[in-house]
Parts: structure tokens; C-alpha cells; sequence
């Protein structure tokens, strides 16, 4: 008696080769390290024996995706968790905590994560006549999907260009193209819209983060941030706390204080000339606001995260 395959089938059974392979690539492309920087601009791959404890992160506009075990991300109160069957994607930049939860020296964890201009998104947007959506209650900037098929195997292409460099400088850009197309039209596709269409509510919030992000150690004067971005100040504090689930201020913040940790760590700057390089005036609230943020001073969090870098 013969056997009646689905198409839905067939698909899922494509799409678990294409995953497999895209493990096997990250894996060879990894062995020799953990984080594999790439010729290719904005494509960074992955690699982990074992799961990692949560750690401060900030999440640039990307695609994210794992070949093989998981991830969990914490925005605010939300958590996102990933795997090989669901993508992440960022549409700004957000202070986020990680954890690698699944991951063994026989089974590692294998990922990569590729960069998203937002200009390139939005001239997609309009060479496709992809229209921005209609105006919608304000979502958070991160949100997990369904890896597809053709989008698997437009990342398969471009990891595969890394054996061929004389190309990736012509192929590379059009493959990105297809991947960015793949995501607006995908199940994500209108948050990634609503961010990336010019004059949205969304790409005035980005355009607030990115000033942030470049002017942390400045003070902050909610009125005059809202007027660069023209925006009253009600609406950008209630559109930037949905988007980043914290206020502008909360972000300064954790931009400062992860800063100023980068510093003592590998500048070996001590924690009151940290604190002041990143806009902070009063080393006891520096001190204050590290150990709400880290869990530790600022003493010993930097001496517990070089006692890790040891082992």
C-alpha cells in the first residue's frame, strides 16, 4: 500500500536538512573559538560547549539565528526564547539579559547574527511597494518568528560565500537583500515595518535610541530630545517604554553603567573615574546604580568576571 506524503511534509522535512546543514557550517566555521567574526560585513557567527550564565547585553537591529540548542532573552519582563525553528529579530538597539540554555561539547550551540541597516530595510521597503502598515498600538522592538525554508537557505548562501571571498563583495549585499525581503514579508514583517518606514512613530523612537546611545555620558533633557525627534514628550516616553520596556532615562542608564564596567574591565580604569567618564557626578550613586544592575560593586563584579576569564 503506498504512503500519501503532505506537502506540509515534505517541507518540514527540507527544512530540518537545510537546519542540519546550516549546524554543520557553523560548527567548522567555529572550532577554533567561540565568536567568529566574518568577511562579511555585519555577520557574526557563534559557537558555545556549555550554557552560559545571564549576562548584560545590548541587541542591535539583527536577525538572529541558532542551528542548533536555545537561547532565552529578557527585555524588561518579557522573555523571548529561540531556537533552530524560531528566529530572533531586533529592530533597535535594546539593553537586554542573555542565557544560553542548551549547549554541550557533543552538542554545542551554534548560531550567527546578521546586522540590519534600517536604512536598507526601508529602501526595500519602498523598490518592493511594500507599504508600511497602519498606524498600531506601539510593540515592543524585539519579537521571535519562524524560520522559513527560503530564508534558511539564503543564510546557507551567504555563510557558503565565505569559502568564495573574491565574491562576497557582489553577492554578498544581494543575498542580504533577499534576507531582509524574506523578513518583511515574513510573520515579523510589520514590526519590522512599522520601524524602518520613514516618518513612523517607530523610526522617530529609533532615531531617540540612537542619539542615546551616541550621547549617554551627556546629561539628558527629555524636551529637547523629544523636539529632535518631533515628538511631543508624553509620546516619546510612552512609544520608547513599549518599544524598549523602559523609559529614556532607565536606558541612559544602563548604557552608562555597562559602559563604565566595560571600562574597569578591560582598561583597568577604577570605578570612580568610570563613573565619571560616563556622565556620573556622585560615585556613591554610580556604586548604587552598578549594584542594582549587576548584582555586585563595582570592586567585586569586575574581580568575579576576571576570576571567569581565568578558568
Amino acid at each position: 500500500m503506498s504512503t500519501v506524503i503532505s506537502s506540509a511534509t515534505l517541507q518540514c522535512n527540507d527544512l530540518e536538512r537545510s537546519l542540519a546543514a546550516l549546524g554543520q557550517s557553523l560548527a567548522r566555521l567555529t572550532e577554533h573559538g567561540e565568536l567568529q567574526e566574518t568577511a562579511i560585513p555585519g555577520l557574526s557567527l557563534f559557537r558555545r560547549n556549555e550554557p552560559s550564565p545571564m549576562v548584560s547585553s545590548l541587541y542591535e537591529p539583527s536577525l538572529c539565528i541558532i542551528a542548533q540548542g536555545s537561547k532565552r532573552v529578557l527585555l524588561g519582563e518579557d522573555i523571548f526564547v529561540y531556537d533552530n525553528l524560531n528566529y530572533l529579530m531586533t529592530s533597535v538597539n535594546l539593553p537586554t539579559v542573555v542565557q544560553i540554555e542548551e549547549a554541550t561539547p557533543g552538542k554545542p550551540y551554534l548560531g550567527l547574527k546578521l546586522k540590519l541597516n534600517l536604512r536598507e530595510v526601508s529602501q526595500l521597503m519602498m523598490d518592493s511597494h511594500l507599504s508600511p502598515p497602519r498606524t498600531q498600538p506601539p510593540g515592543r522592538g524585539m519579537a521571535t518568528g519562524k524560520v522559513t525554508l527560503p530564508l534558511i537557505a539564503a543564510i546557507q548562501r551567504l555563510i557558503d560565500l565565505l569559502a568564495e571571498p573574491r565574491d562576497i563583495p557582489i553577492l554578498a549585499p544581494l543575498i542580504q537583500r533577499e534576507i531582509i525581503y524574506r523578513l518583511l514579508v515574513g510573520d515579523q514583517g510589520v514590526r519590522l515595518r512599522q520601524i524602518a518606514a520613514m516618518g513612523s512613530q517607530g523610526h522617530q523612537i529609533a532615531r531617540a535610541i540612537d542619539w542615546l546611545k551616541e550621547n549617554f555620558a551627556s546629561p539628558l533633557r527629555i524636551d529637547e530630545l523629544a523636539r529632535q525627534v518631533n515628538m511631543s514628550t508624553s509620546t516619546l516616553h510612552h512609544h520608547f517604554r513599549a518599544l524598549t520596556a523602559m523609559s529614556p532615562l532607565q536606558y541612559q542608564k544602563w548604557l552608562r553603567l555597562n559602559e563604565a564596567r566595560r571600562l574597569m574591565l578591560t582598561e583597568n580604569q577604577d570605578a570612580s573615574a568610570a563613573a565619571f567618564q560616563v556622565g556620573y557626578e556622585s560615585p556613591s550613586q554610580f556604586t548604587r546604580e552598578y549594584g542594582r544592575l549587576f548584582g555586585a560593586s563595582p570592586l567585586r563584579d569586575i574581580h568575579h568576571l576576571r576570576q571567569l576569564a581565568m578558568n
